[in-house]
């Protein structure tokens, strides 16, 4: 885990926010001292912290940890899979042609 990068971002979307990191510390209920060695990347924080964060800077968990999670096979796949679940079967098959399509595409333009 890159406490560093992940710290960074929580640093841009509070300055995005135009708040300090004492407004920011009062509204997620931790201490201005842990905020400040959270952004520095000094200090791990927990589950709960993590979620108040991204509740209150408008973010995702997956934008703030991106640095974090690999792209390995296995976990596009599983991202592809929770998008598709949520679906409706017709939405589904309808995702499978537009991705055939694409993929037919880059076929025909790296080939030429």
């Amino acid at each position: 885990m890159d406490y560093k990068r992940l710290g960074n971002r929580i640093r841009e979307e509070r300055l995005r926010l135009h708040l300090t990191q004492a407004q920011l510390a009062e509204d997620v209920d931790i201490s201005d001292t842990y905020m400040g060695a959270i952004e520095r990347g000094e200090r791990s924080l927990t589950l709960d912290t993590l979620v108040r964060l991204v509740n209150r800077l408008g973010v995702t968990v997956d934008y703030l940890l991106a640095d974090s999670v690999s792209d390995s096979d296995a976990n596009i796949m599983e991202q592809f899979k929770q998008i598709m679940d949520q679906q409706p079967l017709e939405r589904r098959q309808m995702a499978i042609n537009v991705l055939r399509t694409i993929f037919s595409y880059f076929d025909d333009t790296e080939g030429a």
